[in-house]
């Protein structure tokens, strides 16, 4: 067993910024005996919450680190090296952590990353360091490891090579399919110190690190979670895999339909689905209130509320089914519908409830990835900030609701009562008392832009100048920051093929420019 990296920040992972409390266990020395049977309950991951991480080298009061660290010297190293090797052949069946050696505040930590095991369920010696082993089999109550008795055991047992689905061998998938651009784009953007090893890693080693393959070299295999999120079309491997958002601008007994399919890795899709509905969906009511130097503003749907339902639709769905998640957008409210329901330990009176508990999460490294990527917080805090936003934005209560069967997850948001009656993607002036106010290039680049997408070339040209100024470079900027503008490629924004276009706000605004001039 060598170190390597972590897959995830230090900085977030101290703080509890994306892994919680009670997935984390402090040591302030190397304690083969605790050690070893925590690692056993983290292997068998009793909640499916994805494992934990054991940092060696802290002291904690409280569930929380004592800093500065107390460290692990440098001829402690090998000795931890050699002894975790040993100790972790122990675990029945084995099981090994990934080991990292990193440096805080000036000091050694050893950082034991132990996700959920492919094998449940584990045992381990009692004392791993005793003559006489007494195996028992291990769980994380909460922050502490216990040994797994009365109705827990039986449970554990009944979970017997039943691994969550994305955490499975993808037999469709090659090594190949795994997308080091991607790999590397994640690392850099949760920070990991494996960015920089990643560039020239081995494709397998650095899979490994990840905990994104599974196998023997002769047969070594992406995880679902590996292809859902680093590779550009998971669909290929796992159909299904995409955000369906369809617009009903006169209800859906309507004639006209907008339907706009999102697909690619998980987190892309979402963001990019996010993006559009930003866009082309939310409207805002600015309304002029006597005597008060603020205006009032509401949203048709806020924000929050569906970025946390899409998210959660993500996170929770099923992805061996071959359903995408729908977003339908009528006049009087949307509707975000998961296939399939909530796990069976949740009743579905529970559903009204402002907080309600799972006992286990269908995909433990979706959650993990989603996590790291300030996405999701996990834990159940969808529900209470869907509930929360709309309640902010004085919008209706949400409605969750699934059947006896738990074929289906259903969320609704209705619209707010004020926007109920403006069509879909209504005039931007009909509902914006106060209009956005806009210079003479802006003026220009929106009628310029208003016939067909404009590459930044043609902007320039059409717009009389020869290079770009100052003054045009804020202009373009301006639009973007006011969601007048948006670019044909956004996920490739130096792309030779790039081009502007206007969103449906800005096309409204436009519209109404062209109107006032004659």
């Amino acid at each position: 067993m060598s170190f390597g990296h972590l897959p995830i920040n230090l900085n977030d992972l101290l703080a509890h910024g994306t892994v919680e409390s009670d997935r984390i266990e402090y040591k302030a020395g190397w304690n083969p005996d605790a050690i070893v049977r925590t690692l056993c309950a983290f292997a068998n991951d009793f909640e499916n919450l994805g494992g934990g991480y054991i940092i060696i080298g802290l002291e904690a009061k409280d569930g929380r680190p004592i800093l500065p660290p107390v460290g692990v010297s440098d001829s402690q190293l090998d000795k931890i090296q050699r002894e975790l090797l040993q100790y972790s052949n122990l675990i029945q069946p084995p099981y090994f952590p990934s080991a990292s050696i990193e440096k805080y505040q000036g000091k050694n930590l050893v950082v034991l990353w132990a996700p959920g095991g492919q094998n449940r369920a584990y045992k381990a010696p009692k004392e791993a360091t005793s003559k006489h082993k007494d195996y028992r089999y291990y769980i994380r109550r909460y922050s502490n490891t216990a040994e797994a008795k009365d109705g827990d055991l039986p449970e554990l047992i009944s979970l017997t090579a039943t691994i969550p689905f994305d955490d499975r061998m993808c037999h469709k998938a090659d090594l190949k399919d795994l997308k080091r651009p991607l790999i590397r784009e994640y690392l850099q953007e949760v920070k990991s110190e494996l960015f920089k090893d990643a560039a020239e890693m081995p494709m397998n080693d650095l899979g490994r690190q990840m905990n994104i393959v599974d196998g023997g070299d002769e047969y070594l295999k992406p995880r679902n979670c590996g292809v859902l999120f680093f590779n550009e079309a998971p669909d290929k491997f796992l159909p299904g895999t995409q955000i369906d958002v369809v617009i009903f601008p006169e209800g859906e007994a309507g004639d006209e339909i907008i339907e706009k399919i999102f697909k690619g890795p998980v987190h892309q899709q979402i963001r990019d689905a996010l993006r559009y509905i930003k866009n082309n969906v939310i409207v805002e009511k600015v309304s002029k209130v006597p005597d008060r130097a603020e205006a009032e503003r509401v949203f048709n749907f806020p924000y929050a509320a569906i970025e946390e339902s899409i998210v959660n639709a993500m996170y929770h769905r099923s992805y061996e089914l071959r359903e995408p998640v729908e977003v339908r957008v009528n006049p009087d409210g949307m509707v975000i519908l998961s296939f399939p329901g909530p796990d069976p330990s949740i009743k579905i009176e529970t559903l009204k409830q402002e907080r309600f508990l799972t006992r286990r999460y269908r995909n433990r490294r979706i959650g993990e990835f989603l996590k790291e990527l300030k996405l999701t917080e996990g834990r159940c805090t969808g529900i209470p900030k869907i509930r929360k936003a709309m309640k902010q934005n004085g919008s209706p209560e949400p409605i969750f609701s699934t059947d006896e069967e738990r074929t289906h997850f259903l969320v609704e948001l209705p619209i707010h009562p004020s926007l109920k009656k403006a069509p879909v993607e209504a005039p931007v002036r009909a509902l914006v008392e106060a209009p956005v106010k806009l210079n003479d290039a802006e003026q220009r680049i929106l009628s310029l832009c208003l016939i067909e997408p404009r590459s930044k070339k043609e902007i320039i040209q059409g717009l009389g100048y020869s290079s770009m100024s100052g003054n045009l470079k804020k202009a373009l900027q301006r639009l973007d920051d006011l969601q007048l503008t948006e670019l044909t490629i956004p996920d490739k924004p130096n792309s030779k093929n790039q081009k502007r276009k206007l969103t449906t706000k800005g096309r409204q605004v436009a519209a109404n420019l062209s109107e006032q001039s004659t």
